[in-house]
């Protein structure tokens, strides 16, 4: 951890991705942008006429896939840009000027789906049997599936103007959080020295041995946030609402039924999941038990949850032998997929530490044109960098297959599949880690860190999600949000996740106020679900054999072409039963009964 975070212009070309498979410069970029109000004109001629024939038809989807691939590609290069640094203003303007090309086409196009809607649908279905359909069908047939909830076009242009004022409320968070609040938590005293508290630098800081140095850190940052708790509050409100603004608009029955209606995910996938680890909840009380007794401690505070329990283990890579890591732990899915990844990570895929200005933690970004690019905030002296970059990997090289075996308009997988592809990665890597530990301390560094990781993605996923729900059911029975309401809702389940064992502070329930994903409702669960389906495929495909392994590539280059719950079905686990949640709640139990043996 460098005493001083450089700026973007003073990190070498070599640490940042290169984006010259999507654009060669910003000129192109600016050429291409130009393109969208004609390609949008191409469309707009059909009004009308969609049910004409099927060659107009035909025409139709083809004019429409050619407009939403530029759009696509546009975004995509502008977004890259401006997550890298958002101190950038000439990045930011690009950006705000392809969300408004966006908004623009949207709004333009929005006769499009209810005029698709109003052609009979056997018809439809007869036209998209033909051959020439083929790389439409699927497009279409999921369109057919959002009929019920499909307003006029009158009414589907209103929403869909106002697609860009909604992010208002993310987009101001994002810049407070990551812009203007990075600049004022200050520094904290580290062996004498003085280091930067960032978004980025708080979480290495919790995790440091000295415990006046955690509680430091932790008491500036959540200080600082609460400061603004009642705009932050504000802001998340703000979010909520437009989401039950867009369920009663389109008239579903509740704001998580509009959010899984798409992908076909049942309810009781959603609830099952809460309840299912709800009654697990005593392992990991145990767990936070155990962790009070190896650290010694009088008191567990919730600073003290993510320090390493083996003091005297240093596990530090280079970049470059993370990236040997990921190859060697991925083995077992062969040679073609970890070449392809490892010379992805080391060829311009990823832009690799942090600068001022760049988005805090990490996150991999397709498109159908270009690399699937990762950026990462990564530190050398940090293990779970080591897994970060093989969870962003497995996206990336989802997002490789989807992209190479399906056309435009299926190619784009959900959210729900992509956390299977990313945490199965990081299975492999402890796996392979945990087997080549070169003592008793290792593995015991490796078997609490996996804990904690699986904590993270099972359980605390599973909080947060449960913190969505409550916060939308509140508006949805017409209970106005305050920043006192969401507190005491966010405190509870604090105190019902991490047990008697657990101090928290005054201001610890600040923590709901801060976390980036609840501005896109309902996403947090799949992280829970994604952990208990990859660590099922994990365990199948290591212990199976060609098939086991075929099957699972079947799901990665199944991209849109099928429903989320059926893709995993292919790969072999059913995540309409609670078996695979219910197993990764057991994994867990059995990682913490090592620990207490070990320890």
């Amino acid at each position: 951890m460098n005493n001083k975070i450089p700026k973007r212009s003073e990190v070498p070309e070599s640490d940042k991705w290169d984006l010259s498979s999507i654009y060669k410069s910003n000129e192109e970029w600016e050429e291409e942008l130009k393109k969208i109000p004609s390609l949008t004109e191409k469309v707009t001629a059909f009004k009308g006429k969609l049910s004409e024939s099927s060659e107009t038809f035909l025409k139709a989807l083809k004019a429409l896939e050619a407009a939403e691939l530029q759009l696509e590609t546009v975004y995509h290069y502008a977004s890259l840009q401006h997550e890298a640094d958002e101190d950038d203003s000439q990045a930011t303007d690009r950006d705000g000027r392809a969300m408004m090309a966006y908004t623009e086409f949207q709004s333009q196009i929005a006769f499009f789906d209810p005029e698709l809607l109003s052609i009979p649908e056997d018809t439809l279905r007869e036209w998209i049997s033909k051959d020439e359909f083929k790389d439409y069908k699927i497009y279409v047939e999921k369109l057919l599936h959002y009929n019920k909830y499909t307003l006029s076009e009158k009414e589907e242009r209103l929403l869909s103007l106002q697609m860009q004022p909604a992010q208002t409320s993310y987009n101001a968070f994002s810049l407070m959080e990551n812009v203007d609040l990075n600049k004022q938590f200050g520094s904290v005293k580290v062996d004498g020295q003085e280091k930067p508290l960032t978004q980025t630098t708080f979480t290495t800081l919790l995790k440091n041995q000295n415990r006046a140095v955690r509680e430091e850190a932790y008491k500036k940052y959540y200080g600082k946030f609460e400061e603004f708790q009642n705009v932050i509050a504000a802001l998340y409100t703000g979010s909520v609402n437009q989401d039950v603004f867009s369920m009663r608009a389109r008239g579903y029955e509740s704001s998580l039924h509009q959010a899984l209606y798409g992908n076909k995910v049942p309810l009781s996938v959603y609830h099952n999941l809460i309840d299912c680890v709800h009654k697990n909840l005593s392992t990991l009380h145990e767990y936070y038990s155990l962790r009070k007794k190896i650290l010694g401690l009088k008191e567990l505070r919730h600073w003290d949850v993510y320090v390493p329990l083996v003091k005297s283990v240093e596990m530090k890579h280079s970049y470059d032998q993370a990236v040997e890591i990921c190859r060697n732990a991925l083995s077992p899915l062969g040679k073609e997929y970890t070449d392809r990844l490892c010379n992805g990570l080391k060829g311009g895929w990823v832009d690799r530490y942090e600068n001022v200005g760049k988005r805090s933690g990490a996150f991999s970004s397709g498109s159908y044109i270009g690399d699937p690019y990762i950026l990462l905030n990564y530190d050398e002296n940090d293990i779970r960098d080591v897994f970060t970059m093989a969870h962003e990997g497995g996206h990336s090289m989802h997002s490789w297959y989807s992209v190479h075996n399906n056309p435009f308009m299926s190619y784009d997988y959900t959210i729900f599949e992509a956390e299977v592809a990313s945490t199965f990665n990081e299975e492999l890597v402890f796996e392979y880690l945990l087997k080549n530990s070169k003592s008793e301390d290792e593995k015991k560094y490796l078997l609490a860190m996996r804990a904690d990781d699986i904590l993270a993605t099972l359980h605390r996923q599973t909080m947060f999600a449960e913190f969505e729900l409550k916060a939308h059911e509140a508006v949805e029975k017409g209970r106005p949000l305050t920043a006192e309401l969401l507190r005491k809702i966010y405190r509870e389940l604090l105190e019902l996740y991490f047990g008697p064992e657990m101090h928290f502070e005054e201001n610890s329930d600040m923590e709901g106020l801060r976390i980036p994903h609840f501005y896109s409702a309902f996403y947090v669960y799949k992280y829970a679900t994604g952990i208990s389906a990859a660590l099922a495929l994990a365990k199948r495909v290591t212990n199976g054999g060609d098939k086991e392994r075929e099957d699972y590539f079947k799901f990665l280059k199944s991209g849109g072409s099928r429903y989320p719950i059926e893709s995993l079905r292919v790969a072999g686990v059913d995540m309409e039963s609670t078996e695979a949640v219910q197993a990764a709640c057991d994994t867990f139990r059995d990682i913490v009964e090592e620990l207490k043996k070990l320890f």
